[in-house]
Order: C-alpha cells, then structure tokens, then sequence
C-alpha cells in the first residue's frame, strides 16, 4: 500500500510496478523514474507549475556541494528524536530530494526501516527526487492539497519557506557565487529572502549587480575587464 491516497477520491492508493490505482477505479502512470503524477487539472495554476527543468538542475547542483550540510544534519537529529521505528514519513516540499535522501540515510544508519515520501509542484525536481531516492516514493502534487489519507503520516518536513527566510544561507551564497550564472545569481539575491540584508550578501549583490551590466548567462568566472593599465584580468 502507498503511502498516498487518490487525488480525486482520496481513497487509497495501490502501488504497482507501472501506475498506482485505488478501489474506485482511477489509476495514475508512474513514470520511468518511479514517481506519479496526483496533481489533477483543476489544482494547476499554471501549464507547468513549480520550478522548470534549469532551474531544478541549479539548485540540485547547489545542494549537492552540501553548502547546507549543516543545516541537513541538524534537521535528521531533529527528526530522529520524533520518528521511531517504522515511522511513515512525508516530505512537503521536497524538491529535488536533498533533505529527503539525508533523512532516509539518516534512519537507516540509526537502525529505523520508515517509509518515506515526498510531493513537490516542479515535475523536473521530482523526478531528481526519484532518482536521487529509488527506495522512496515521490508524486507531483500540491502542498496545499496534500495527496495523503487522514492518520497516514507520523513525521512531516515542510523547510522550503523557513529555509528561504531565514539568515543562514547568506554566507554559503558568498562561499559559491563564483560559480554562479546570471539567472542562478538572480534567483539567490531576491530582496523577499530572509538574508538578503545580511552582511555577507553585499559583495554577491554587487556581482550580481556588474552581471547584469553584462551578457546574461555568462558564467562569472569567464568575464574579464581592463585593469589601470588596460590589460585584460579573468573576474
């Protein structure tokens, strides 16, 4: 039995080797990578909802520098003081399955088989989900009309917006930003962040701020100048 329940009914959902059907009747494909799609027409606001392709590769790139390592191991140790053996886990939010992976591992090493899930609105970050966590089960859903039945969930992580307002990031983003493109600088420096007004954020705001001056989507560390004496120097 998975852990989701049908988007339309809300009956239960089977798990099958190519689609995930419940008692009623509807049944939904599971795609090459093993996650479904439960997010019905009506619950878009958007052709393609969620981060796009380029986007979901940035910041599966960035967290895979594990520049929030920290912030990983301190949500497992969080985690594991709640979810016991067997606990049924869900990952609201779980974009491309950086969190979600550490937890998974995180149970594992401490000798707690659980059941993990995660939904996410960005179809490209989910299917970075599946295959970065085979053993998990992941769907395109929506977060406000979670895809799950009543009493079905024993831990649920919800950290994007946290995550985002928070003053943490600030000092990582200083630590990468010269391996940042334009559209990835832009994303980082939103003024909404709850570190945006950091004190390490200054110097990525004022290369983001000479990229734009430039060709976006140069990568920063290619982008040369004249120095005083008109020679050419590698930013």
């Amino acid at each position: 039995m998975s852990l989701f329940c049908c988007p339309i009914c809300r009956a239960p959902l089977e798990r099958g080797e190519r689609s995930y059907t419940c008692p009623n009747g509807h049944s939904y494909d599971r795609a090459r990578e093993g996650y479904v799609h439960l997010l019905p027409a009506n619950q878009k606001h958007a052709r393609d909802p969620g981060d796009d392709k380029e986007m979901a590769a940035a910041r599966s790139r960035f967290l895979s520098a594990d520049y929030y390592a920290p912030l990983r191991k301190a949500l497992c140790a969080l985690a594991l003081e709640h979810a016991g053996a067997g606990a049924a886990v869900l990952d609201a939010g779980c974009g491309e399955g950086y969190y979600t992976a550490g937890l998974f591992g995180a149970l594992a090493v401490a000798g707690r088989e659980s059941r993990l899930a995660g939904v996410d609105l960005s179809k490209p970050s989910v299917r970075l989900a599946a295959k970065r966590l085979p053993h998990g089960e992941f769907a395109v859903a929506s977060v406000y009309r979670l895809p799950v039945g009543r009493r079905q969930i024993d831990l649920l992580l919800n950290m994007p917006e946290e995550t985002r307002q928070s003053k943490t990031p600030a000092k990582y983003i200083q630590k990468l930003m010269y391996n940042l493109d334009y559209d990835q600088m832009k994303k980082l420096c939103d003024p909404s962040t709850g570190y945006y007004n950091e004190p390490e954020m200054e110097q990525p705001k004022k290369l983001l701020a000479g990229l734009e001056r430039r060709r976006p989507g140069q990568m920063f560390h290619e982008l040369t100048m004249k120095d005083l004496n008109g020679k050419d120097v590698k930013l």
